[in-house]
């Protein structure tokens, strides 16, 4: 990060057992399994009774009208956003992905993932990613080809650090992605930097004085010759991250497109809260193009950080919603009162952004 007198690396936690499911950085999205991954043998039937059963068949048959020849076998994640099934399409293995909220914002999000898929099929980023097989942007169904692995990492944040050499390998593919230079027009900007610090500011979330240093650091970063967009997978969560025999593999791609220099790093940084080696190796990566980059890197880390704080509080207030109904059950099974799992990670993503924060104002004393 920035090394002239601010260095941004939390200090390590003591290392602590905790059982599958129960640990303290569960939600929003523990364990989710991302698009394309699967890592066992497909089998099992599909349960097409009652309420959750029709919204089941309505999915399956938005995919057969796109692959009349897959054949659902499971289901591998259900949200309130879409379900995964698996299956097969002749003799290959698949994995299909509808969309249920058909909400203006996600079915935007649907249809540039299903573009970023397309995109790479004349255009192969020199990551590896799934194979496409088949897509409908308005219908809300996308299939690709099933790739065999592990995630990185189960959880949104992990609650012990990743193999050693799963993060030199992710880092490794991450600098590759970001290099590239796909043809122009294939995707766009995600991501309005100065709306997106207006509206945290607004919300409370960026102090005046935040806003004022991230605004300077952005007003650098412009002036500087030669400081263009880099391409970014843009939810280079661990989770989005398959291990495969031969190497890593990148999914989800809803949010990829182009951002300031750094964007995919600063999400590494913010999920890997105890792996301090990891995020020192970040830290370099992101200072090696010079002072822009590096600035670059830190407003990333400041909006991921700021967005990762809002998700979580937003959690602990459904949660401490719903412990009347399911406190009970929810602290016996984690050992931990309702809502305080997701407490324990807030205090560290408070402690991250300040640490950030520190880091942005000496970057600011040096413009």
């Amino acid at each position: 990060m920035y090394t002239a007198s601010a260095s941004v690396s939390a200090p390590s936690r003591p290392t602590r057992t905790i059982m599958p499911g129960a640990g303290p950085y569960a939600a929003p999205g523990q364990g989710r399994r991302p698009a394309g991954a699967v890592t066992h043998q497909v089998s099992g039937r599909l349960d097409l009774s009652g309420a959750q059963g029709a919204q089941l068949r309505t999915a399956v048959a938005s995919v057969l009208r796109i692959c009349p020849e897959f054949h659902p076998a499971q289901v591998l994640r259900r949200s309130g956003r879409s379900v995964l099934l698996v299956g097969s399409a002749g003799r290959a293995t698949v994995v299909a992905k509808c969309l249920l909220d058909q909400s203006p914002l996600w079915a935007e999000r649907f249809r540039h993932e299903i573009a970023s898929y397309r995109a790479f099929v004349r255009h192969r980023p020199p990551v590896r990613a799934p194979r496409l097989v088949a897509a409908d942007p308005d219908g809300g169904a996308l299939v690709l080809e099933r790739v065999p692995g592990r995630p990185a990492g189960l959880a949104r944040h992990p609650l012990q650090a990743p193999a050693r050499a799963d993060v030199r390998s992710v880092l490794g593919a991450i600098t590759r992605l970001n290099a590239w230079q796909p043809p122009a027009g294939r995707f766009d900007a995600p991501l309005d930097y100065a709306a997106r610090l207006s509206r945290y500011h607004e919300l409370g979330l960026f102090t005046d004085r935040d806003l004022g240093d991230l605004q300077k650091l952005l007003h650098g970063i412009a002036a500087e010759r030669g400081t263009a967009r880099q391409f970014c997978h843009g939810d280079a969560l661990l989770s989005n991250i398959l291990m495969s025999p031969t190497g890593p593999v990148l999914v989800d791609w809803e949010h990829a497109g182009w951002y300031l220099p750094g964007y995919d790093l600063a999400t590494l940084w913010a999920v890997l809260g105890d792996d301090a080696q990891g995020r020192r190796e970040i830290s370099k990566l992101a200072q090696q193009a010079g002072p822009a980059a590096r600035d670059a890197f830190l407003v990333n880390l400041m909006l991921v950080l700021t967005r990762e704080i809002r998700m979580y509080e937003t959690a602990v207030q459904r949660t401490l919603r719903e412990a009347p109904a399911t406190g009970a059950a929810a602290a016996t099974q984690s050992g931990l009162a309702p809502g305080e799992e997701q407490r324990l990670l807030l205090r560290r993503l408070h402690d991250d952004c300040a640490l950030a924060r520190r880091a942005v104002r000496a970057a600011v004393g040096t413009r």
